[in-house]
């Protein structure tokens, strides 16, 4: 039963992590593209620390925001992943709990 317990927590977490994942994804995305969208002739600034710095190469910053991405897509498959393992689990320790009452 306690690792039943640990498993549906392990799944919640794992949960939680997509759904940040994923709300990080979707916003570095949409900042990619009004990055991409805004006019040549308008500045662009990024905030660093509490700082707001002009950006020259706009290009490098959307590279980076890609990568960011890339990064981000890696460890949610990963997650992905896990989950399919934990609930895997959770079906066949729920199986063992309801055969044995």
């Amino acid at each position: 039963m306690e690792q039943f317990q640990i498993v549906v927590s392990e799944i919640q977490s794992v949960r939680q992590q997509m759904a940040s994942l994923n709300a990080q994804i979707m916003e570095l995305k949409a900042t990619s593209e009004a990055v991409t969208n805004q006019p040549a002739e308008l500045s662009l600034h990024q905030q660093l620390g509490g700082v707001l710095i002009e950006v020259a190469d706009r290009q490098s910053l959307i590279e980076v925001l890609n990568k960011d991405v890339s990064t981000l897509s890696e460890h949610l498959e990963r997650l992905q992943t896990r989950e399919v393992d934990l609930v895997n689990s959770y079906e066949e320790l729920k199986k063992v709990l309801e055969g044995s009452n």
